[in-house]
């Protein structure tokens, strides 16, 4: 029977036999490594990080998972750095490792947004026209509206043509022309502003929104802006389907087969510039810079936690509950470009057999950062996120993390 394609939808967690785990890390990959490496936690797990490391392990048997790498950090010190599992048959996972982390560049690009605003360069409500004026619609939306997915703009990843052509040929490349257009040939579901759906193409469009109003390429931006401040040495942007070594191997089974899909063409995700690979030590350092507002001021904070979702979100005739179907509320909403669940600041990527969870949480300083790979009898959908879920309800019982 063939498998449903698992797209990278940031906000789709909102609204076999065991494989072998891995024992904490001997000296060549803990007391030898270089300061400041990716590594294995060394010692036996005790505590908060024997809690941690069970979760992942019964986690890896139970979804039949490849692997499971993972960074849990507590006021910004090491509960555990683990990973279980192989990248490739007789390759075990490491937690040094490059994966793709899709949504995660939508959480940076949101932040970058905010700091032109701060800086005088653009206005959240400047219509999109004033940067891009060749994109339909571009009067009605705004660039609060693409950061927000409150466009009305059709989801690419949605439509029947595009995945079939996905499916049909991994490997083509896509240009941000092509995958806007699919969306924008279509009428908008609603006006703009005025309902809540997600939609790729919107920050698609951002990308191209920010390199004008910067006037810097979109990955030169982020670097300058996001990777260089938060100290994210092992983050960079892919213009081409490689991902530098180390590499987390992934395999699906999206098309019918069980297949490796690691370096299937990922131009199709977001925007030139923001097509992201990292190690497991910057999803964690990222999910603490992010969640605290690091790159920003208390005022752009929190409107990117809030840019004003709450109450969007609902089906009407044209827009139906297959798309509109997520009332974002206080304790469950989108943010610019993010997830806010029970205090939780998240993203969750998810695509072409790469899944992942950036959390974290401001009331106990506690940052979850995992990423899983499917084995042959994996469940679909981001398994990656029942991981994090158990894994804050072990550590923070009073703010359990509980994606819709």
């Amino acid at each position: 029977m063939k498998r449903s394609r698992t797209v990278m939808l940031c906000i789709a967690g909102l609204m076999g036999a065991a494989l072998p785990a891995a024992t904490t890390a001997g000296p060549a990959s803990s007391a030898a490594a270089a300061p400041g490496a990716c590594v294995t936690s060394p010692g036996t797990a005790q505590g908060d990080a024997r809690k941690v490391l069970t979760i992942a392990q019964q986690a890896q048997r139970e979804f039949g998972l490849n692997s499971v790498v993972l960074r849990v950090s507590s006021g910004g010190e090491e509960v555990l750095t683990t990973a279980l599992g192989e990248s490739m048959t007789g390759v075990p996972a490491e937690p040094s490792m490059h994966f793709r982390t899709g949504s995660v560049a939508i959480v940076y690009m949101g932040a970058v947004l905010l700091q032109l605003v701060e800086q005088g360069k653009a206005s959240l409500d400047d219509p999109v026209s004033r940067w891009l004026p060749d994109v339909p619609h571009g009067s009605e939306i705004t660039l609060r509206m693409l950061g927000s997915s409150t466009s009305g703009l059709h989801d690419y990843v949605t439509d029947p043509a595009f995945l079939a052509e996905l499916e049909a040929k991994p490997f083509r490349h896509w240009t941000a022309a092509e995958i806007i257009g699919i969306s924008t040939d279509k009428p908008l579901l609603y006006k703009p502003g005025t309902n809540w759906s997600y939609s790729h193409a919107n920050f698609a469009i951002l990308g191209e929104a920010l390199e004008k109003i910067s006037g810097l390429r979109l990955d030169r931006l982020l670097t300058e802006n996001v990777m260089k401040p938060l100290g994210l040495t092992q983050t960079t942007n892919q213009y081409t389907p490689q991902i530098p070594e180390p590499v987390l191997h992934s395999f699906t089974s999206e098309r019918g087969t069980y297949e490796e899909s690691t370096f299937w063409n990922p131009s199709w995700t977001t925007a030139p510039g923001a097509v992201l690979v990292q190690n497991i030590c910057d999803l964690d350092r990222s999910a603490r810079g992010i969640g605290t507002g690091e790159l920003l001021t208390p005022k752009s904070f929190k409107t990117q936690l809030n840019p004003g979702t709450i109450g969007l979100g609902h089906a009407t005739a044209t827009c139906p509950a297959t798309v509109c179907q997520l009332t974002n509320t206080e304790a469950h909403h989108f943010g610019l470009g993010l997830i806010v669940v029970n205090g939780w600041i998240l993203t969750n990527p998810s695509f072409s057999g790469y899944a992942a969870v950036q959390a974290y949480l401001p009331a106990e300083k506690l940052a979850i950062s995992v990423t899983v790979t499917q084995g042959p009898k994996s469940p679909a959908g981001n398994s990656a996120q029942p991981i994090a879920e158990r894994i804050s309800e072990a550590l923070a019982p009073e703010h359990p993390l509980k994606m819709r």
